[in-house]
């Protein structure tokens, strides 16, 4: 596994310098994303800087023997005659070669008939096998390798058995055997990790200030702190607080090269894939009572909540008090505190609410960003015991808001320091929204939901829409998801461009160095930069920008399977208990094949097909649910008809 997240680190790099040697515009070749549907979409790889790429339209039954990530070539298929919508819409192609396969294999559930189901949706949904079966049985999970010719039917040969599909330990493995998820650190590494020394460096002595950590109650890194003080002016002096994670792995060393390959620190249910040794994140943590050495950003702030200056420093703390979530936001509510807070951390955390609210209020009238209070619903697990123990629904509140506006503000600080002094670094981004994505959201509101949207490219008009949602409308959280769907997924690039949820540019990662290889790369960067020695170039950036984009795509991914995966074994627990339960869901597509509907009591998607609905007066719907009544938007009352737990699908009928 390890290898193969080397081999694609390393094609990756090949395309991004590819890019910057290429001259002539190649249109015919990329990297085919497929879609559940069966159709993909193909950005041409080999295109100048200047253009601006055009994805390239793959129907389904031009996709040959294509799979998700391959690198294809394309036919560009000219406009039909006496269709003139051919010529509005963007380019179609047809698959004529594989020329690269990004993957070797695939994790699936064994079926009857010598066949497999691919957990991956976007694989075709059997697959026929040969080979040995390695005592496999029905409903057990494998790995699948694929044939070594790619452009003949594709088949497969089981290489490893995983377990049995619907239980939590085989589940998570399968997960994490599909998405090629580093496993956690040995112990020998862990001990090996240990024995780090710090890299010395001049550090400002700060223990005298109160410095509080804010995090979830179970959490067991603490990377950041805050601390305020009051300016005789009237400002404040902010200091944003982060642990120095770079004094402890230098680039290239070899738990620096572990933590690039694994770019972000995994958090599946009951399952920590840790970026960096526990052994050594527990060390470097910023532990109550402790001295730490941290990387400190002072921010002076005035009473309008404006950032007027900023400083950075490497620094030595004391963290007086750990605090939770749930505390702040009982202080914050009713004026709560905990009998072990002291008069000073009080003040202090009073003052990081006053200051924190203003800077909250000063940002929103000045960048316009855009907020989203979608609620995520996340499953608690026992991964030993072997039990899903139930859900927990997170929606950020006011404290969770306190430290976002602190680390908001040190991350643009940190950014705002590398353009200026010409610091090769890595920001994050976030394209502004499409124009077509932008029509087709507009149009769907208004034929789903009566509502006039406007353009969401543009942040303002954006913001009204959000603003003139009523929150204790049911559909409020789906008009807001479809909204999160219209937008472009943000990633990272080594150019400061626009970040437009938050309205802002040149905007860093760096308050996370413990679970973001980006923020540990921007640390890195600084320390050499304070140190007077070399830095890593802009092109070395961009390939790590990029792979860390991929990464955080194939982790979110990982994630939302394990979750969804467990919901499903809560869901069967459910219908064994009552098989009659009914659950509200509301319509978010219709398909060919039916409805896929949310079930918000759940944060999933489940799907009803299209055999089982019926008119009111129990006729049965068009062959084609998109030509019957159906609209995104629609109540449903459902009832729970079968679980399909290698495609990860609860299916529905209407109650």
């Amino acid at each position: 596994m390890k290898k193969q997240r080397k081999q694609r680190l390393r094609r990756l790099a090949e395309r991004v310098l590819a890019r910057k040697q290429q001259r002539e515009v190649e249109t015919s070749s990329g990297i085919i994303h497929m879609t559940a549907a069966g159709y993909g979409f193909v950005t041409p790889e080999n295109i100048s800087e200047s253009d601006e790429p055009q994805e390239i339209f793959v129907p389904a039954k031009f996709i040959a023997n294509a799979l998700d990530g391959d690198t294809v070539q394309l036919e560009i298929l000219p406009p039909r005659k006496n269709h003139p919508e051919d010529f509005e819409r963007g380019p179609v192609g047809k698959v004529v070669k594989i020329i690269n396969r990004e993957r070797t294999g695939f994790v699936g559930e064994v079926l009857a008939g010598n066949m497999v189901r691919p957990l991956d949706n976007k694989l075709p949904d059997r697959v026929p096998l040969h080979g040995a079966r390695l005592g496999a049985k029905r409903g057990d999970w494998v790995f699948v390798k694929y044939d070594d010719n790619s452009n003949r039917t594709i088949a497969g040969e089981i290489r490893d058995v995983i377990g049995r599909a619907g239980s939590v330990s085989a589940d998570l493995d399968a997960v994490m055997a599909e998405y090629d998820l580093a496993p956690p650190y040995t112990d020998k590494e862990n001990e090996e990790a240990m024995l780090i020394s710090p890299r010395e460096i001049s550090r400002a002595d700060r223990r005298d200030l109160t410095v509080l950590t804010i995090d979830p109650f179970d959490a067991k890194d603490f990377d950041d702190a805050l601390s305020v003080v009051e300016n005789p002016d009237g400002s404040v002096a902010l200091g944003i607080h982060i642990a120095d994670v770079a004094a402890y792995i230098a680039p290239k060393s070899k738990f620096d090269e572990a933590a690039r390959l694994r770019a972000f620190s995994c958090y599946l249910p009951g399952r920590t894939l840790p970026m960096l040794p526990a052994a050594l994140t527990a060390k470097i943590s910023m532990a109550q009572h402790q001295d730490s050495l941290a990387h400190s950003v002072f921010l002076t702030v005035d009473k309008d909540g404006k950032v007027i200056s900023a400083r950075r420093e490497h620094s030595i703390i004391n963290v007086s008090c750990r605090m939770s979530y749930d505390e702040v936001q009982n202080f914050i509510d009713h004026g709560g505190v905990q009998k072990n807070w002291s008069a000073k951390e009080i003040g202090t955390l009073k003052k990081l609410v006053e200051i924190t609210a203003k800077m909250r209020a000063f940002r929103e009238k000045t960048e316009q960003f855009i907020d989203l209070p979608l609620p995520e619903v996340r499953v608690i697990c026992d991964e030993k015991a072997g039990i899903v123990q139930g859900l927990e629904k997170r929606i950020s509140r006011q404290a969770e808001n306190l430290v976002e506006e602190c680390m908001l503000a040190a991350n643009q600080a940190v950014g705002n320091e590398m353009r200026d002094k010409s610091i090769a670094g890595i920001y994050r981004v976030h394209p502004e929204v499409e124009a077509e994505r932008s029509m087709e959201f507009s149009d769907m509101m208004l034929d789903c939901f009566k509502l006039s949207v406007g353009n969401i490219a543009d942040r303002k008009e954006c913001r009204r829409f959000i603003a003139s949602l009523d929150e204790k409308d049911p559909k409020y959280s789906v008009i807001l998801n479809l909204l999160l769907r219209a937008m472009s997924r943000a990633g990272y690039a080594v150019n400061g461009d626009i970040h437009f949820a938050l309205g802002k540019t040149f905007y860093a990662h760096f308050t996370s160095p413990i679970r973001r290889y980006t923020d540990l790369t921007v640390h890195q960067q600084l320390w050499n930069f304070d140190r007077k020695t070399r830095t890593r170039s802009k092109q070395t950036l961009e390939i790590t920008a990029s792979w860390a984009s991929e990464q955080e795509e194939v982790i979110d991914n990982a994630c939302y399977a394990a979750n969804d995966r467990l919901k499903l074994l809560m869901l069967k627990e459910i219908m064994e208990k009552d098989p009659g339960r009914i659950y509200e869901g509301i319509v978010v597509r219709v398909m060919s094949s039916g409805l896929q509907v949310d079930v918000e009591e759940f944060g999933l998607y489940g799907f009803v097909a299209k055999e089982h609905l019926r008119r009111k007066n129990s006729l049965r719907l068009p062959e084609d649910p998109r030509k019957s009544n159906w609209k995104v938007g629609n109540f449903i009352c459902l009832r729970l008809h079968c679980i399909d737990f290698a495609r990860g699908s609860a299916v529905f009928v209407p109650a």
